[in-house]
C-alpha cells in the first residue's frame, strides 16, 4: 500500500442541510494518532477540540502531509434519490477525487459505507471511534457541514440552524410548524415525520 484513505459521513439525520462525507489520506506508515494527538469520533469531542483538529488537518494538508476533501449530498438529491444513494454518491466522488487509481490504495470506511469496488476496502462498525484515520474524516465532515449550517442560519435565522445544525429539535419542530420549511430542508424527511 502507498496510500491510506479514512472516511466518514456526517448529517445523515438532520431534517435540513446537506449529508457530508469526509475523506481523509495520508502515505502508509502515517501515525495519525500521533500526528493528531487526542483524535477521536467527531461526536465525542467537543466543538472547540473539533475545529482544533480540524485546523490541524488543514495545516497538514497545506504542508503537503496528507490531503483531505468534504463532499456534500445536497437535499434535493435526497428527496429524489433517498439518503443511501446521496451518500453512496459523496463517497464515491470523494474517494475518487482523492485516489483517481485505485492501486495502491486502502480505504477504510466507518459503519456501512463502501468505496467503489475497485478499491481494496474495509468497513468498520464503530470505526470513527476505533479508527483515527476514519475519526479524522468523521471530524472533517462535521466541521464542515456545521459551519455550513452557520451560514444557513444567517440566511434562515428563524430556525436557529446555528443551535442545532438542522436537526430535529423541539424547537426545530415548533418553527417548522410554525413557518413551513425553507429552501433548505429535505422535505422527504418532513413527509416521514
Amino acid at each position: 500500500m502507498k496510500f491510506l484513505l479514512g472516511v466518514d459521513e456526517a448529517g445523515r439525520g438532520p431534517l435540513a442541510g446537506p449529508v457530508s462525507v469526509g475523506v481523509v489520506m495520508v502515505p502508509d506508515g502515517f501515525d495519525v494518532a500521533v500526528e493528531f494527538f487526542g483524535v477521536a469520533d467527531s461526536k465525542k469531542l467537543s466543538e472547540k477540540r473539533r475545529e482544533q483538529l480540524f485546523e490541524q488537518l488543514v495545516a497538514r494538508e497545506r504542508a503537503g502531509d496528507v490531503s483531505f476533501c468534504v463532499e456534500f449530498g445536497e437535499h434535493t438529491a435526497i428527496d429524489v434519490e433517498g439518503i443511501a444513494p446521496t451518500v453512496r454518491h459523496a463517497v464515491y466522488a470523494g474517494v475518487q477525487k482523492l485516489a483517481p487509481n485505485a492501486e495502491g490504495v486502502r480505504v477504510y470506511l466507518d459503519g456501512s459505507l463502501h468505496a467503489p469496488k475497485e478499491y481494496k476496502q474495509e468497513t468498520i462498525i464503530g470505526g470513527d471511534a476505533s479508527v483515527p484515520l476514519i475519526s479524522l474524516a468523521s471530524i472533517a465532515a462535521k466541521v464542515t457541514r456545521d459551519r455550513l449550517m452557520l451560514k444557513y442560519h444567517d440566511d434562515f435565522p428563524v430556525y436557529d440552524f446555528a443551535k442545532h445544525k438542522g436537526y430535529g429539535t423541539k424547537f426545530h419542530y415548533e418553527m417548522l410548524a410554525e413557518h413551513g420549511p425553507c429552501p433548505i430542508h429535505r422535505l422527504s424527511f418532513l413527509h416521514a415525520t
